[in-house]
């Protein structure tokens, strides 16, 4: 008699029963490969899903038995020595739930790992640093022995990645709460970008380009913890230039920014000098040029003031981003789209665009140089930084949208070149400028180097994808932040609305099935490096 219509296993041990057809003999849940368009003997039966079939009536059968013989059945296909299925009966509701459950999860799983399979940590999407090549760096110098001085709004101090990177710091907000108290992450997010050591989420967190520099926390009113003032906002920044200055910091970084035309000129006056006093005394300031080239394209301060390296942003193309402002105080451009930092809690990252991450870039980039150089002057190092830089377009020359080009520390620790004079400026605004130090303010600035070093990579920056667009912010050189949604809770919560509908659907036929959210891809795709015209 056919196999097809017998029954071996019946409840009536040993006894053949027909069946109408071998259709009828499949459960509900397996119904629909019945309809599958592969036939074979006329019609009469399937041909190449045939084990598949005599699997789900079998596993049917199973799971309406109790008897001991159900736990372990051997399910032998024709041709073939057979296979074990083994539980406690095999065919059970609950059986076939966490069945569908590994299947499903299996499914999902390869689905979302397919085009992120390589790139699952937080540091594979840093792509500013494999541009720049801080893996290779990092066996010169992490930038350690040197501190950096952050003036923002405001530090989470116990962030992973920034755990005994912070210094005592100092609050001139005037608000409550202290240093470590923030509205939006972006004085973590400069941090982070400076000396983040990456051990957030369980040592797969983000990294900072100079991990072995310290971070001196300083704390002002930039419109974060209150109503934002003009003067206040400069005289706080003064304050917190002299404090750094005191407590022995090389570089100190300023990611931030008021417009020109809204400061008194009292008050940009006495910013001037207290800056060229910090320049007197060996101290680098590095400050954003602002992000409202498309809004005016006007000047802000301090990033806009002699004795600051004004610092624009080019994205992974090597391309100064649409919202970089231009002029003559810009000195260095540097990444500044689509850059992931530590930002608001200890398992978020933002994922940022603007020239504030460019300036922090260039803030670590000082530091890098200066842990290996010890002796050199901020002007030899800005020098080197300048000499060593990616020419726009490959040319020689200065312009206003890029100043001398994109940073590139790795060249200035391969091949620093010259340093130049120690007591010599290399930033033409800066012979005019008021300063504390005669000797300062009588020199002429020394040439720059009119040539890249030809030590240089193709790919020292990066490459790929087109500007954000920028949220306005008058307070801040950088743009809005996106916080990072983790895969693995993307992949959970579409396995459970796929379980559950193909469990529920059988039990009720009249219940709405459940819609799963869109969720986005955490991170856009990365682009392979390419020649980048910064470093020609």
């Amino acid at each position: 008699m056919s196999r097809w219509v017998r029954r071996p296993w019946s409840p009536r041990q040993g006894r053949v029963v027909r069946r109408r057809s071998w259709r009828a003999s499949l459960p509900g849940w397996c119904w629909w490969p019945a309809w599958c368009s592969c036939w074979c003997g006329g019609g009469s039966r399937p041909c190449s899903l045939r084990p598949l079939f005599r699997w789900c009536r079998r596993i049917s059968r199973c799971r309406r038995r109790t008897s001991r013989r159900c736990r372990r059945r051997t399910i032998r296909t024709r041709g073939s020595r057979g296979a074990s299925v083994v539980g406690d009966r095999v065919g059970n509701r609950w059986t076939r739930r966490f069945v569908a459950v590994g299947v499903a999860s299996l499914w999902v799983a390869g689905a979302l790992a397919g085009p992120a399979a390589a790139d699952e940590t937080v540091r594979a999407r840093q792509w500013h640093l494999d541009a720049m090549h801080a893996p290779e760096m990092w066996k010169t110098s992490t930038g350690q022995g040197v501190t950096v001085a952050v003036i923002d709004g405001g530090f989470r101090l116990d962030h992973p990645d920034l755990v005994g990177q912070f210094l005592p710091g100092k609050d001139f907000s005037g608000s409550p709460g202290g240093v470590g108290t923030f509205g939006d992450g972006h004085g973590t997010e400069m941090s982070s970008l400076i000396a983040g050591t990456g051990k957030g989420v369980g040592g797969t967190g983000a990294y900072g380009l100079a991990p072995g520099a310290k971070i001196l926390p300083l704390k002002i009113n930039n419109g974060s913890v209150g109503a934002l003032v003009s003067a206040d906002f400069l005289d706080q920044i003064g304050q917190a230039v002299n404090y750094a200055v005191d407590q022995g910091a090389k570089v100190i970084n300023i990611s931030q920014g008021i417009a020109a035309v809204t400061a008194m000129p009292s008050d940009v006056d006495k910013l001037d000098r207290i800056l060229a006093a910090a320049r007197s005394k060996g101290v680098l300031v590095v400050s954003s040029v602002g992000n409202k080239a498309q809004s005016g394209n006007l000047m802000s301060y301090p990033g806009g003031l002699p004795n600051v390296v004004g610092v624009g942003a080019i994205d992974r193309q090597g391309t100064v981003t649409a919202e970089s402002e231009t002029g003559p105080h810009v000195a260095l451009a540097a990444p500044g789209d689509e850059i992931l930092a530590g930002c608001t809690s200890e398992t978020e990252y933002c994922k940022s665009h603007g020239t504030s991450d460019a300036a922090a870039l260039v803030s670590a980039s000082a530091a890098l140089v200066w842990a290996v150089h010890k002796d050199w002057t901020a002007n030899q190092v800005l020098r080197v930084l300048i000499n060593t830089a990616g020419r726009p377009n490959g040319g020689d020359k200065r312009t206003d949208d890029a100043g001398w080009g994109a940073v590139r520390p790795r060249v200035a620790l391969t091949d620093p070149g010259d340093p130049g004079p120690a007591g010599v400026s290399p930033l033409p605004a800066d012979a005019v400028s008021p300063s504390a130090a005669p000797s300062a303010s009588a020199s002429a600035p020394a040439p720059v180097s009119s040539a890249p070093s030809a030590a240089g990579s193709p790919t020292d920056v990066a490459v790929g994808a087109p500007p954000v667009q920028p949220k306005a912010d008058s307070s801040s050189g950088s743009g809005s932040s996106l916080p990072i949604v983790a895969g693995v809770v993307a992949g959970l919560v579409l396995v459970a609305g796929v379980v559950f509908v193909v469990v529920r659907r059988r039990k009720s036929a009249v219940q709405p099935e459940v819609a799963v959210p869109p969720v986005p891809p955490p991170y856009q795709p990365l682009v392979p490096p390419e020649d980048n015209p910064y470093a020609r």
